[in-house]
């Protein structure tokens, strides 16, 4: 699952050492993203938002490999072959969140019912961490529901290994006859920039627009 990335051959090499060793800088990028269609789609199959843009979400980091990469226990740089979500649920009753994770599955059904089933069955769990066994390959994203907001920023004191992207998206509002989602991605800028950024945030765009047939529904 690990593949391991010849840095003689690799065309970002001068990059990451830059950014890893000089500047180690982090990227945030946010953006809006127009799910009318998608909601529509959603109310008609009468599906969860939550699971559904999950998989989408993940459905863009598994086709770009920059949002998939890492360092191995060798300290080695490279990519999983494909990524699993790593998502938070919420506990209204103390106002806290756990984190949980869903294995990554293409099928759209196939996904959507596990992560709904692992929704249910930890939902009442507490800690940070309510399930068990996550894997490497995962993604952290997060909601924010109850704020539309234009921008999200992370900061960190002490010095992270983890290349992942840290993703996390609000309340979708709207504006005329269109509906929004706030969306923000964070990552490191040694394994990525502005342009692979960007493929995955237009990735995720056209699979909003086009989910019935990414979806098969």
């Amino acid at each position: 699952m690990f593949n391991k990335i010849d840095m003689e051959k690799y065309e970002r090499k001068e990059h990451y050492e830059y950014y890893k060793k000089i500047i180690k800088t982090k990227l945030n990028m946010s953006y809006n993203f127009d799910i009318t269609s998608l909601i529509k789609t959603v109310n008609e199959n009468n599906l969860r938002f939550y699971p559904v843009f999950i998989y989408i979400i993940m459905r863009a980091v598994n086709d770009v490999k920059e949002m998939r990469m890492a360092i191995d226990s060798e300290g080695n740089l490279g990519y999983y072959s494909f990524c699993s979500p790593s998502y938070t649920i919420f506990h209204n009753d103390d106002k806290t969140f756990s984190d949980i994770w869903t294995e990554y599955n293409e099928d759209f059904k196939t996904f959507y019912q596990e992560a709904v089933n692992d929704m249910e069955k930890y939902k009442n769990i507490k800690g940070v961490k309510a399930k068990a066994g996550r894997p490497d390959n995962f993604t952290p994203l997060s909601c924010v529901p109850w704020i539309s907001f234009s921008s999200c920023s992370y900061n960190s004191f002490e010095e992270s290994h983890m290349l992942f992207p840290v993703i996390v998206f609000g309340k979708y509002f709207s504006e005329g006859e269109k509906t929004y989602i706030p969306f923000t991605v964070y990552i490191s800028h040694c394994v990525a920039d502005g342009y692979h950024i960007s493929l995955f945030i237009n990735k995720i765009q056209e699979i909003c627009q086009n989910f019935s047939d990414y979806a098969k529904i």
